[in-house]
């Protein structure tokens, strides 16, 4: 019998925010940021500076942190800019906003309120989440040094070679991922399963409930490695720091530290070399090729409550895209629109996808999921016999204040063949995103859907947030390889220029969260650029 209603999920956003913000897209924030945005300086005159720089990234998650220090690491100086600030962390920190009292810091400031179901009054803050607001599809994107790593649940799960080989284009040798680069992350972010010793504490119950049943529907069930040192989680239920990781707090950010996120990994070692400058709160608003070949982008350097301090021209040879699918994506198809760079690739903005999220809420009186849930994965059901319709569920924990008793999280993810696009609105000034009515339908319908539900069980009911507005946390494509880029991220046609994100992917990373395989892609990449381009392009 089919539980799965249309009961929006109360989690970390709020559906019905989200949809209100579709139903009008162009209320999505101020794009531009300078009308709303009082000046500084002298004579009320925001300065600007020109600096030349030799190589430039854009964005500091993975991609971005990876190409940092892969760089610096052959010589070569590398300046990061980044639109957030920066989220330090360390037991009992209260950096990152709490679920169960949401204020500013969940909101960048250009972003709706309603888009998160916050209020309106919210002192505007260059906070973790923004939302992008398109046809059909919301797709949700973070802002801070650590990009996307600082609030992902954080598992790494690599696919099968059918997998890849099925949804990737070829030129990428799954072996050799295989062999070096997805281990070589794995050495980075320290990964590491939950022990037994913690999943066997009250606050797990949930996850224990979840693998019962997975067992019991006779479905494949692992422990899912994750970025995290679980001392942390250990010491908290022996009470030396508060809770963060054993009551689901830390599904937007973990105030105690030991997640290895971007900015504590790849970032720290790419500034200790002392060639890498990470520069927060360095909103780019804009880039183009200058006639004598060289990159420039338009920068707004902020405060955390958004004010333009001063502007920037920053110039060089060598511009690394990592802002994310929608960033990314956003800043060439504004760019090709202009007129600002020429000649770039056809397919720029095709091959967007959703990695076929889907987010329910799961709600059994009999489970005993507990109140205090313990976070932030440990279980997955991998259900990747057959390449055309591989999808994973997971059980994830959050806060139990706030949503109907007795609920937890199921999370699916699966293959998908539908795709939409990003495409420039010059009204709105940036990118959009085009989502065909009822993408993703079929593996959701006919796989994930009824995977979550016999998980669910007889007495569990599934509210699914999608049924009320289609939402993605894991955007994927708008540049990706073979059509807009190579498999090592070079644009095609246009020297110095690289995209290194999620926007390579082809909209999927076959039934995985993405994270494992956009890194194990990008250091990949810098292997290869840092033998071939450094030298001659770079």
């Amino acid at each position: 019998m089919q539980h799965i209603s249309r009961r929006g999920f109360l989690g970390s956003v709020a559906a019905a925010g989200i949809a209100t913000l579709a139903a009008n897209p162009s209320a999505a924030g101020q794009p531009t940021g300078s009308a709303d945005t009082a000046p500084t300086g002298a004579g009320g005159r925001i300065p600007h500076e020109i600096e030349d720089h030799r190589v430039l990234v854009v964005g500091s998650g993975f991609g971005g942190g990876i190409s940092a220090l892969r760089l610096a690491e052959a010589g070569v100086p590398v300046v990061v800019v980044e639109r957030g600030r920066r989220w330090p962390t360390g037991p009992n920190a209260r950096t990152f906003p709490e679920i169960t009292s949401p204020d500013e810091r969940f909101l960048w400031f250009r972003s709706s309120p309603e888009a998160f179901g916050l209020p309106v009054n919210l002192p505007r803050f260059t906070g973790l989440l923004d939302a992008s607001v398109g046809e059909n599809m919301t797709a949700v994107c973070a802002a801070g040094v650590g990009g996307g790593s600082l609030v992902y649940q954080g598992m790494a799960l690599q696919p099968s070679e059918e997998l890849f080989h099925t949804w990737f284009p070829g030129g990428i040798d799954w072996a050799e991922l295989d062999r070096e680069y997805y281990p070589r992350v794995a050495r980075m972010l320290q990964l590491a399963e939950a022990p037994e010793e913690l999943v066997a504490s009250p606050t797990y119950a949930a996850a224990r409930h979840f693998a019962a049943r997975v067992r019991a529907e006779g479905l494949p069930l692992r422990k899912i490695p994750m970025p995290i040192d679980w001392d942390y989680a250990l010491a908290e239920l022996r009470g030396e720091m508060r809770p963060s990781y054993t009551n689901g707090a830390g599904a937007i950010g973990v105030n105690n530290g030991g997640k290895h996120s971007v900015d504590v990994t790849y970032l720290a070692r790419a500034e200790a070399s002392g060639l890498v400058d990470v520069r927060p709160l360095h909103d780019v608003r804009g880039m183009r090729r200058l006639p004598d070949g060289r990159w420039e982008l338009d920068v707004e350097v902020l405060d955390t409550s958004g004010r333009i301090l001063r502007t920037l021209a920053l110039r060089a040879p060598t511009l690394i895209l990592s802002a994310g699918s929608v960033g990314t994506s956003t800043l060439l198809t504004r760019a090709a629109a202009t007129g600002e760079v020429t000649d770039l690739p056809d397919g720029l903005g095709t091959g967007w996808g959703t990695n076929a999220d889907r987010i329910y809420l799961w709600t059994d009186p009999g489970a005993g999921f507990g109140v205090d849930q313990g976070g932030p994965v440990v279980y997955g059901s991998l259900n990747w016999n057959n390449p055309h319709s591989a999808h994973t569920l997971i059980q994830a924990s959050i806060p139990t204040v706030g949503i109907p008793p007795h609920s937890t999280m199921m999370v699916g993810y699966g293959v998908s063949a539908d795709r939409g696009r990003i495409t420039y609105d010059a009204a709105q000034n940036r990118g959009i995103i085009r989502w065909p009515t009822g993408g993703d339908s079929w593996i959701q319908n006919n796989h994930i859907g009824p995977t979550a539900q016999r998980i669910a069980g007889p007495t569990g009911h599934l509210s699914d947030s999608n049924l009320m507005v289609n939402s993605t946390w894991h955007p994927l494509g708008g540049a990706p390889m073979g059509t807009v880029c190579d498999t090592e991220g070079r644009v095609l046609g246009q020297r110095g220029l690289y995209v290194v994100d999620g926007a390579l992917m082809p909209g999927t990373t076959a039934a995985c969260n993405p994270s494992w395989t956009i890194a194990a892609v990008a250091e990949r990449a810098l292997d290869r650029i840092v033998r071939h381009d450094v030298g001659t392009v770079l």
